[in-house]
């Protein structure tokens, strides 16, 4: 099923938001009314909730039929790893959206709201989010699945993964030329690539690391545009 730009791939998102809130909503429920002392009306609510996420996983595998094992015997070890490889992804892809764009805004509009309680939640939140994402991308690296990972600021993680273990590959000279010249990203690895610029945070292709704004930020991590230095790349074999 090509649901790639069709309106009912929006529905189905929109579906399984819906019925995976309603299974946390559930569980919630359940553990009030336990505590309440009302167990039959709690079992009701823990019922219900194992239902929506029935109704949540069929809809996932519609939106991500990649992630669908079906005859796990058939499977070669590749097939295997670009499955487990695709979940690490979407998971970094969320963890990442999370702690660098949603908490931020959820945050700043929190304290116009002067919601104190809201902004420690959302900050708490946001670090949070920021450890997952860390957790799934060293997972990705100790089970060998950064390489099957076909995402565009995961190869560049991998790549530049062995220089911030401290690993002496021989390296060319960082390029003079700064159309060309790459920027890595001390905190997290995510190579700044003036070819390919940042079209994510509106920085176009061919815009040198120079050129970006002072208030841009990593992408991956959320670090400032100064915790950046010159990427020397592995030199070919």
């Amino acid at each position: 099923m090509d649901l790639s730009n069709s309106n009912t791939a929006k529905n189905l998102a929109e579906a399984f938001g819906g019925e995976s809130m309603a299974n946390r909503k559930y569980l919630f429920f359940a553990e009030v009314t336990r505590q309440l002392g009302m167990n039959e009306l709690s079992k009701l609510f823990r019922e219900t909730a194992n239902q929506e996420t029935e109704h949540a996983f069929a809809h996932f595998r519609l939106m991500h039929p990649e992630l669908v094992v079906g005859d796990m015997a058939s499977l070669t070890e590749e097939q295997k790893k670009a499955i487990a490889a695709r979940c690490l992804e979407l998971a970094i892809e969320g963890e990442t959206y999370e702690y660098t764009t949603m908490y931020p805004e959820f945050t700043e509009q929190a304290r116009a709201d002067h919601d104190n309680k809201a902004v420690v939640e959302f900050e708490a939140q946001q670090a949070e989010s920021r450890e997952h994402a860390d957790t799934f991308r060293k997972a990705a690296h100790n089970f060998g699945l950064l390489t099957h990972i076909e995402n565009h600021h995961a190869r560049q993680y991998t790549e530049a993964l062995h220089v911030l273990q401290g690993e002496s590959p021989a390296v060319k000279s960082a390029s003079s030329d700064p159309a060309t010249q790459k920027w890595i990203c001390r905190q997290c690895s995510m190579i700044y690539d003036p070819v390919e610029g940042d079209p994510d945070s509106s920085i176009a292709p061919g815009t040198p690391f120079e050129a970006i704004p002072e208030d841009w930020y990593c992408p991956i991590c959320g670090a400032s545009k100064k915790t950046f230095v010159p990427y020397q790349e592995a030199a070919a074999a």
